[in-house]
């Protein structure tokens, strides 16, 4: 993706501000969290917010418990990581790999696993900067750090599932996959009351059939991909994490990071500030697809 010069409405200082930060960076976007060889679906320039059917619940249990999740519908009423009655629900559909461009909002996403200490050091940045991220976390780890989870969502983040083992998603099978998202959405529900209103696939980056079908199964009716990728999980080091991001940051954008990755917690309060420079703000998930 080549670097663009986003306007902002009514400013051309701002104009000329976004150009020279964009024209800064250099680097190439790689694909990342992709162990297998799906190919992309066709994917939606945006999230569709018409419609407003309810949401299935998730499904299967988790061993040892019986207690039900939350539907998706019953995270729009109020919860943490959920903005509020007022958000509809999405229509099934493919992959959303970016937001509306028409906002200067940009969605910074994070795969939630690794060293709970690094991921507080990203919610004290984020804090101090006044930015809103999405961590999809992986279900094993959410359940060894319910408290963290908590915090992440009462810090004003949303919370999302990324499978309970986060194996490589497009080689198990339809019952297996159907088991990685229910127990990772039960997980979730055990900490916050609700399954979290996004779930991204492990091990690729593009959803398959299966993969739908599982995340529909628990409640989850689009699965989110991305379009931004510095591939920080292989550490390349925190001024290439914030040139790639740079390389390819535009309205909408879906950016993919990584906890548990130290380069990553040192590139973020560069990449934080580069965002406001080019007027681009830091939102969640929810804000930046349903509000």
């Amino acid at each position: 993706m080549s670097a663009r010069t986003i306007p902002a409405p009514g400013s051309h200082a701002r104009r000329t501000v976004l150009g020279a930060t964009v024209a800064t960076f250099a680097g190439v976007l790689l694909d990342g969290c992709a162990l297998g060889d799906a190919k992309p679906v066709t994917a939606s320039a945006g999230a569709s917010t018409a419609g407003t059917g309810p949401a299935a619940s998730p499904a299967g249990t988790t061993a040892g418990t019986t207690r039900p999740s939350p539907t998706l519908a019953e995270t729009n009423a109020g919860t943490p990581s959920a903005p509020g009655p007022s958000m509809p629900p999405l229509r099934p559909g493919p992959d959303i790999t970016q937001g509306p461009q028409g906002r200067p909002q940009v969605a910074l996403t994070f795969h939630g696993q690794g060293d709970p200490a690094i991921a507080r050091a990203v919610l004290a940045i984020c804090a101090k900067a006044d930015a809103r991220v999405t961590v999809f976390a992986v279900g094993q780890w959410a359940q060894a750090n319910p408290d963290l989870i908590r915090e992440i969502a009462a810090a004003g983040h949303d919370v999302g599932n990324h499978t309970w083992s986060h194996q490589a998603m497009t080689t198990l099978d339809a019952a297996t996959a159907r088991s990685e998202v229910a127990r990772a959405a039960q997980a979730l529900a055990r900490c916050l009351g609700h399954p979290g209103r996004w779930f991204r696939p492990s091990g690729t980056r593009f959803s398959t059939p299966t993969i739908r079908a599982a995340a529909q199964a628990a409640g989850y009716p689009r699965c989110i991909s991305y379009d931004v990728d510095p591939e920080d999980f292989a550490d390349p080091g925190a001024a290439a994490v914030v040139r790639r991001v740079g390389q390819g940051i535009h309205p909408g954008a879906i950016v993919s990071l990584h906890l548990g990755h130290p380069g990553t917690v040192t590139a973020l309060p560069q990449l934080l500030a580069h965002l406001r420079a080019a007027s681009l703000e830091p939102v969640a998930l929810s804000t930046l697809l349903l509000a």
